[in-house]
């Protein structure tokens, strides 16, 4: 084998730390489609540990469809989790928050007054259809800003459909909507349309924050081996526009 190539391929240990923080994966088991048990759980954390983060947001789903999800079912799971840390003595902080579809669920939950579970004091991770978005995506996230909340669009290079018209991005920033983009849409792990529109929000300088998006240990070890993500953080690092440290 080249060394060349074998030196690509080696797993990569503490190159994340610069971020500090993950503000997206899922973590608890059982609740949504990440993580299936406390044992993965504890191999995923592990895997990030070592890979520099100090700090871990993990955001199950809430929607109305597949993971109704409420604050009590996620605190509960994330107590069970910091337990198992804490015994385990895996040296990283675990909080939670969720990350809320923009569906009819979370309408209600909007017009009800109900508590949303936050990071960073009032940041929400809010993220919309892969199908098409949301008629009312602009009224709901102005809603949310309305009631003291900071949207945070999950993922914004994987909705597709903003390829056709990528003035969505302008307009939303416009609203005062901050954006977190996947690592893993960096080596192209979601497609090539979501990998180029990746590299359209770096280039516009619209990327806020980085997020793993960690649902098992396939995207670890994407994580661990791939020189352009490593490479392309330190260089979103250098630029300023990363704010995953301030979490």
């Amino acid at each position: 084998m080249n060394l060349f190539n074998l030196f690509k391929q080696r797993p990569a240990t503490d190159s994340l730390a610069g971020l500090r923080c993950d503000m997206h994966s899922h973590l608890i088991p059982g609740i949504d489609d990440g993580s299936r048990d406390m044992e993965m759980s504890l191999r995923l954390i592990t895997g990030l540990r070592e890979l520099g983060y100090r700090k871990l947001i993990t955001t199950p789903h809430s929607n109305g469809d597949y993971f109704p999800n409420t604050p009590e079912t996620i605190r509960s799971g994330l107590a069970a989790v910091q337990a198992a840390v804490k015994e385990q003595q895996i040296d990283v902080g675990i909080e939670a928050a969720a990350e809320y579809l923009l569906d009819e669920r979370f309408s209600d939950t909007l017009d009800n007054g109900e508590p949303l579970l936050t990071f960073h004091r009032n940041w929400v991770l809010v993220e919309f259809s892969f199908v098409v978005p949301a008629i009312n995506a602009m009224e709901t996230l102005f809603s949310l800003q309305m009631k003291g909340y900071q949207p945070v669009l999950a993922h914004p290079e994987r909705y597709l459909y903003f390829g056709a018209d990528r003035g969505w991005y302008d307009r939303l920033k416009e609203a005062g909507c901050l954006f977190q983009l996947n690592l893993l849409s960096l080596k192209g792990h979601y497609g090539k349309l979501a990998h180029q529109l990746a590299g359209y929000l770096i280039k516009k300088k619209y990327v806020d924050l980085l997020g793993t998006d960690l649902h098992h240990e396939n995207h670890l070890q994407l994580l661990r081996s791939s020189p352009v993500i490593h490479d392309t953080v330190a260089k979103l690092l250098d630029s300023g526009m990363i704010r995953n440290a301030e979490l």
